[in-house]
């Protein structure tokens, strides 16, 4: 064999080595059978403070639902983002249309591993970065829930992504830098327990992260300043600081951000706004003490001034 038909056997054999490593690399990893078995059965009437915790509704009802009709999740809602157009699917149960053909396991790998029933890479514009921390317990009162809600004929489309975004399997190796089902912030042993309930509520169901900490370039948060503020994924809006950092909630008792969470009112009476709304809607719906957790986790947390958008320096600084 002469030099050049060696060189191209060889370079063959790298590209095949390289690729059979990335397809091992990127492969869907669903949870493993010891956190399955924890699943059990699930208690709807629990589930249902999972649920509006989550948001679900407002990601899977159809756009500007109101009433029972937030409970109809036929999807259809849209995030216009730079990586293009993402599209809430309908998650009713509909055996065909949504997920009522689903198992519980199923359900669990979606919501915990971001992985479909089919074995494929979820987006995570479903924020199961934020649902892997969730207790498979409350994923389970979730499904139990879920599965009382009517079924809704019609498929949401499809998302609209640009290349090279529109190429699930390379979301393995996303996966492998911003999946975790550890706790952001850690706290020590001494800690309150209603911070820690608001540690686990707002970092796990109610995914605050995803709004209110900057991303970096891959899309992945940046978790050094953690709910310090984000640019909006859709729009030049900004998504605000809520830490006690400069332009944050540092003048905010526990009490207020706990009001606010309940009837939208801010401190200054102003009312909530943007895509706040619903949020504040959804978190109207869970206990005061599940909203007086929240608020503590929120004041018990590192301060960022560093938030978004940048600071700039003063000349001569």
């Amino acid at each position: 064999m002469g030099v050049v038909a060696r060189l191209a056997v060889g370079a063959v054999a790298l590209c095949a080595l390289g690729g059979a490593t990335f397809w091992y690399l990127t492969a869907p990893v669903r949870l493993d059978p010891i956190r399955l078995a924890g699943l059990g059965t699930g208690d709807a009437a629990k589930g249902e403070r999972i649920f509006w915790a989550g948001g679900c509704a407002s990601c899977h009802a159809r756009p500007k639902a109101e009433g029972d009709a937030k409970l109809e999740l036929a999807g259809g809602v849209e995030l216009k983002t730079a990586f293009g157009t993402f599209v809430a699917p309908n998650i009713s149960q509909d055996p065909k249309d949504g997920i009522g053909g689903w198992s519980e396991e199923d359900f669990a790998n979606a919501v915990m591993k971001g992985v479909s029933p089919s074995g494929e890479h979820l987006y995570p514009a479903f924020p199961y970065t934020s649902y892997a921390r969730m207790k498979v317990g409350d994923v389970a009162d979730l499904y139990a829930y879920v599965k009382t809600l009517p079924a809704v004929t019609g498929k949401a489309p499809d998302h609209s992504l640009h290349f090279p975004f529109n190429m699930r399997r390379g979301l393995g190796l996303w996966k492998l830098l911003y999946l975790d089902d550890d706790p952001v912030v850690t706290f020590p042993e001494t800690a309150q327990e209603p911070v820690l309930l608001g540690r686990y509520l707002a970092e796990g169901a109610g995914h605050c992260g995803e709004c209110h900490t900057p991303r970096q370039f891959t899309g992945g948060t940046d978790d050094g300043k953690w709910l310090a503020g984000a640019a909006a994924a859709e729009g030049d809006g900004i998504v605000p600081n809520i830490t006690s950092g400069q332009g944050g909630i540092a003048a905010w008792s526990e009490a207020d951000i706990s009001n606010y969470l309940e009837t939208g009112f801010t401190p200054d009476f102003d009312s909530v706004g943007g895509t706040m709304v619903e949020v504040q809607k959804n978190m109207a719906r869970l206990t005061p003490e599940d909203r007086a957790a929240i608020a503590a986790y929120l004041k018990a947390i590192p301060a960022h001034a560093n938030g978004y958008p940048p600071r700039k320096a003063k000349p001569g600084t």
